[in-house]
C-alpha cells in the first residue's frame, strides 16, 4: 500500500528555514505533538497570492508506514491544491512497525485538532478544514471523517480540548473494513501479511474501521478506487459508500475502469481533477 504521488516535485530555494516560491510558502516540520521522546511533524504549504482561507490535511501514509522526504520534493503533489488557493498540511504519524494503527489514528486526530488550534497562526478558517490520503492514508482520512470528536474540555492539554472533526474527505483506494484485513481474519488475502500495522486483534479492528463508524453526520466524502485493484479491491469503496448512502452522507463513488491500486497518466491527471473540484465545492467561502 505504498503512498502515490501524483505529479513530480519541484526544486525551490531555502531561505530561514522556510523554502519560498512566488505562489508558494513552505513551512517545514512544525511540531503538533510529541510521544516517546519524538516530535511528531508536518509540513506546511500555503498559497502567497490566492489563499482561499481553507485548509486540507493530507495524510502521509502508506501500509501505515509514514516516510519523511524533503517538503522540495512533494510540493508538487499539492500544486493543483495551492493553485487554488487551499493550504496543505502534510501530516506524518507514528510509523509502522514500531507504532500500531490506533496510534496512528491517535496521532492524524490530534493533528486536526493542533491546525484548528492554531488557525489563525495558519490564517485558515477552521470549520473549512478537509483531508485527504491514498490507500493507508485514505483509511486514516475515512476514520477523521466517520469517527472524530468535539474535544475534551476537561483536558489539561488545550489541543486535546480542541474538536478534530473535518469538514469534508477524499479517500482514494482506501481500507474501509480492517476486520478482513488483520491476521485473525478468516480469508484474508496472503499480501496483508507483509504489512505488520495490520498485526491486530479483531476488536481493535472493529474500533479502527471506518465502515463500523458510518452516522448521518458524517461530513461529504469523495471515494476514488480502480475497479482492478488485488490489494484494497473496490468492494471497500464500494460497501462504505452504500453505508453513506442509507445515513444519507453526502458521497461520490468514482470507479476508475482497469486501475489498480494506483493511478497513472490519464486516470491519475482526472482523478486529482475530481479530488480538487471536491474540495472547492465543500470548502468554499
Amino acid at each position: 500500500m505504498r503512498q502515490l504521488g501524483l505529479v513530480c516535485g519541484l526544486v525551490i530555494g531555502l531561505l530561514m528555514g522556510t523554502s519560498v516560491r512566488a505562489e508558494v510558502t513552505i513551512t517545514p516540520d512544525v511540531v503538533y505533538g510529541h510521544k516517546s521522546g519524538l516530535a511528531m511533524t508536518m509540513d506546511v504549504f500555503t498559497s502567497t497570492e490566492n489563499a482561499n482561507g481553507a485548509g486540507v490535511m493530507f495524510m502521509v501514509s502508506g501500509g501505515w508506514y509514514s516516510r519523511w522526504q524533503p517538503p522540495e520534493q512533494m510540493q508538487g503533489r499539492f500544486k493543483p491544491l495551492t493553485d487554488k488557493g487551499f493550504t496543505v498540511f502534510a501530516v506524518r504519524h507514528g510509523s509502522s512497525p514500531k507504532f500500531s494503527i490506533p496510534e496512528a489514528v491517535s496521532d492524524v486526530r490530534r493533528s486536526v485538532r493542533f491546525v484548528r488550534l492554531n488557525a489563525d497562526r495558519f490564517k485558515i478558517d477552521p470549520q473549512r478544514l478537509g483531508v485527504f490520503g491514498y490507500s493507508a492514508g485514505g483509511h486514516l482520512s475515512l476514520m477523521l471523517g466517520t469517527a472524530s470528536d468535539d474535544g475534551d474540555p476537561a483536558a489539561s492539554d488545550p489541543v486535546e480540548r480542541v474538536s478534530n472533526r473535518v469538514a469534508a474527505v477524499v479517500a482514494f483506494v482506501a481500507p474501509t473494513d480492517l476486520r478482513i484485513m488483520v491476521k485473525d481474519a478468516p480469508d484474508r488475502l496472503d499480501a496483508y501479511a507483509r504489512f505488520p500495522a495490520l498485526d491486530l486483534d479483531l476488536k481493535l479492528a472493529e474500533e479502527d474501521s471506518p465502515l463500523v463508524h458510518v452516522t448521518p453526520d458524517d461530513p461529504p466524502t469523495l471515494l476514488i478506487a480502480g475497479d482492478k485493484d488485488d490489494l484494497v479491491p473496490i468492494e471497500h469503496s464500494r460497501t462504505i459508500h452504500a453505508a453513506f448512502e442509507k445515513a444519507n452522507v453526502m458521497s461520490r463513488l468514482i470507479e476508475v475502469a482497469g486501475a489498480g491500486h494506483g493511478f497513472r497518466d490519464e486516470d491519475a491527471r482526472r482523478s486529482t481533477e475530481s479530488m480538487v473540484e471536491w474540495f472547492q465545492l465543500q470548502l468554499a467561502p
